[in-house]
């Protein structure tokens, strides 16, 4: 039997998958951004994906364009995965092993 720990897992699994691949086939060759890990949050009803970019002048620019396709991405999981309820999706940065700094805030929205 699979449990809700098991299931939150694997669908974060999905998530961090499907992301990189839709990153690498939207995202322009300005920089280059990797998919680090996504973890559930608000009970499963958010899901934040961390995200490295290089080179780290970009990032900010990188995670505009996030944001500005997340609907696009979500439309890429309603087809690609089959999560019901789909969970709200955020970027964040985590550039920690290429400079050693803490995480980006989470946002409250």
């Amino acid at each position: 039997m699979i449990g809700p720990a098991d299931r939150k897992g694997r669908m974060t699994e999905i998530i961090a998958r499907e992301a990189a691949q839709f990153i690498t086939r939207e995202a322009g060759s300005d920089s280059l951004i990797t998919v680090i890990r996504a973890e559930s949050a608000a009970h499963g009803d958010r899901v934040l994906v961390f995200v490295s970019i290089f080179p780290e002048e970009k990032a900010q620019a990188a995670l505009n364009f996030l944001e500005r396709h997340r609907e696009a991405f979500s439309d890429h999981l309603k087809s690609h995965a089959r999560l019901r309820p789909l969970p709200r999706v955020d970027f964040l940065l985590d550039n920690r092993e290429a400079t050693g700094a803490p995480l980006t805030e989470i946002p409250k929205s």
